[in-house]
Parts: C-alpha cells; structure tokens; sequence
C-alpha cells in the first residue's frame, strides 16, 4: 500500500542535466520516468512540476541584464520544454501524461485548471503543470506549492541532489547534519534554504507538508512511497 494517494512531486530542471553541463540528459530523464511508472503502479495519483534551471533561471539572467519579466517568462518556458520531455518518456513506457501549462499555449500543452488536473489524475493519468505560477517573480517552488495546494495533495515530494535537510549545506560544511523531521517554525527559524520564503510559508499557512529526498538514486521514490525513513519531512 502506497503512503499517500496523491502526490505532488517537485522535480529539480538542474537534476535533468544530469553528467552534462546543460539541457536534458535522457538516461536521467528515463530514470525519472521508470521511478514514476513505479508508483504510478501502485495506485498514487501523481502531479509533477518541474523547474527549468538546466535550461534557463530568470533570477540569474536578471543579474546579467535580463529584463526580470522577459527572464521569468524564459524560464517559464524552460519548465514546459522539460515537461514535455518527461511527458513523452512516461509515454514511451506505457504511462499517460497530460501538460497542462500556466499561460495559454496550445496546442503545446492544455491551459491549466485545477478541476482540469484533477480529473486527469482520478482517471489514472500522470499530470505535469508547467510555466510556473504564469506569472513573473514566483519561483518554480511557489509554484509548486500553489499546485501542491490546488490539486490538494496531502503532501510535497520534493525531489532534489541531497537526501534531506540539513543544518548547513552538506556539499560545503562536512559537519552539517540531517535532520529526519522538522517544523515550518523550525526552517524559517534556522532560515534553512527548504524553498524560497513565498513558497515556505505557502505550505505552512494551507498545512502541506514537504518531504525531502534524494530523486537522483534510482528506486528512492519507490521507497519514499513504502514508507521508508530516507529523507527530511518538513511540516507545521
């Protein structure tokens, strides 16, 4: 039995790089896609949003002279080149997917509805909500946790390089440490980077809680799914 019956899954666009420097790395993409056929088995209803910072970051293009509107728009674009990619992998092996995006553009993807999504994943199929929030100055987290919200998923799978969260970045300090679960109180306390502020407070005011995990291990989805104590849950 799967722990949750809906889901919303935040995947990373940089992850997608995989061992390349940009773009999609379709061994990872596949991986992606075989991890979520696996729960998709089990019975989840499964909503997935997906950043684009393998292709393109508004923030990053704004500090080198991006207009921060046209950069956020770039970027939106960027998470809908990623969820058609991971559409069309999960149609490849046999799961149905529908890309649903934030601003009109079919027929590139269905305009999104929240009644729209849910009927999608009642009728068994895989829903990934592109371009963000549609608007500019909302991260692909905030989106997330709209969507999160929206769908009413019971909770966030945020699927990221680390397995979880710890008490300083684990990549720079070797004597931070993990923690199995903390509060929304406790994260912005320790002003702990989980998601940016908008998309943090988000999901502690409509009470969705987060779990943390590291995506990138082929069969950790699976596992988040059975239960098994492999990443950070965060929660009011």
């Amino acid at each position: 039995m799967a722990k949750f019956k809906r889901i919303l899954l935040k995947l990373s666009g940089e992850s997608l790089m995989g061992e390349q420097k940009y773009g999609i790395d379709e061994k990872r993409l596949g991986e992606y896609a075989q991890q979520i056929k696996e729960i998709h088995d089990m019975g989840v209803q499964i909503g997935i949003v997906i950043g684009g910072g393998n292709i393109f970051r508004g923030l990053s293009g704004a500090n080198k002279g991006f207009d921060r509107v046209k950069g956020d728009q770039m970027g939106m674009l960027a998470t809908v080149i990623n969820s058609l990619g991971l559409s069309s992998a999960l149609g490849a092996i046999g799961v149905k997917a529908r890309v649903l995006t934030a601003v009109r553009m079919e027929p590139i993807g269905e305009f999104y509805s929240k009644w729209k999504a849910i009927e999608a994943m009642e009728q068994g199929e895989v829903v990934i909500m592109s371009a963000g929030t549609g608007n500019p100055f909302f991260t692909t987290d905030t989106g997330s946790s709209l969507r999160g919200i929206e769908i009413e998923a019971e909770v966030m799978l945020k699927g990221t390089r680390v397995d979880g969260i710890y008490t300083a970045d684990p990549e720079k300090d070797p004597t931070a440490t993990k923690f199995t679960d903390i509060t929304y109180d406790e994260v912005l306390a320790r002003n702990l980077r989980v998601m940016d502020l908008t998309a943090t407070c988000m999901c502690k005011e409509n009470n969705l809680p987060i779990y943390v995990f590291n995506m990138d291990i082929v069969g950790n989805l699976k596992k988040v799914m059975e239960g098994e104590e492999i990443g950070t849950l965060v929660h009011n």
